[in-house]
Parts: C-alpha cells; structure tokens; sequence
C-alpha cells in the first residue's frame, strides 16, 4: 500500500478540524458535512495547481465551509466571547495564512485555532 502523500495528509487534516468545529457547534448534519467535502475536493485542485499553498488549505476549507453555511443556514461559528448584543460570527485570521485561528472582531480576540472550537465552547452550540 502507498503512503499517504502530503498532498492528501492537509487535506485529511483540513477535513477533520473543520469537522471538529461543525461538530463542537452542533451543526454537523450530513448536508453541512457535504459542503465541507466539496470544499475538500476544490481545494484538492488548487492546491494541486500551487503545491506551495498547502499549508493554507485549513484556513480556506473553513472559509469555504463557513461562506457556504451563511448562504444556507445562517452564521457560523457565532461567538462564544460576547454574551451581549446580536449573535456574530467569528472570522478566520489570518484570511490566507498558516496557523489559521477563529477571532471574534467585536472583543478583539483569538477565540481558538480552526479545529479547537470544542475546548473553547465546551463541545456546546453557541448561542
């Protein structure tokens, strides 16, 4: 058996910690885990076009998956920061880096890196 090429080991990760958001929030029904497959699947080609892009591949599936949510469901992920004022979502920073994190602009804070939303929210939907 071939080994996992680095190609499909940051996609395999991208995958997963964007799925360990959607699942810290509660929002991982099958259609929501669709949109991030093909979000997976695009950045499949892109990154196979700039191979030297992989390491932002997290960042922008989340980006993806979160663009695609707004259009479908609302919001997402919203703040667990704030506990006043109308419900925001937080935003990938930075928005084509490494090391992409979920900041809420409101407070000013790095609330968790992308993959981690379930340390910060306890594994709970934010409300």
């Amino acid at each position: 058996m071939d080994p996992i090429t680095h190609l499909e080991q940051v996609l395999h990760t991208a995958r997963a910690r964007v799925l360990a958001d959607l699942v810290a929030g509660e929002v991982a029904q099958a259609d929501v885990v669709s949109l991030v497959e093909d979000s997976v699947a695009q950045r499949r080609w892109w990154v196979e076009q700039w191979p030297d892009g992989a390491h932002l591949v997290a960042g922008l599936v989340a980006q993806d998956v979160q663009d695609a949510l707004l259009e479908r469901h609302g919001r997402w992920p919203l703040c667990p920061v704030c506990g006043s004022g109308d419900p925001h979502a937080l935003d990938v920073e930075p928005e084509l880096g490494p090391d992409p994190h979920w900041v809420c602009h409101k407070a000013g804070v790095k609330v968790a890196a992308v993959g981690s939303l379930g340390r910060t929210t306890g594994g709970a939907a934010s409300s």
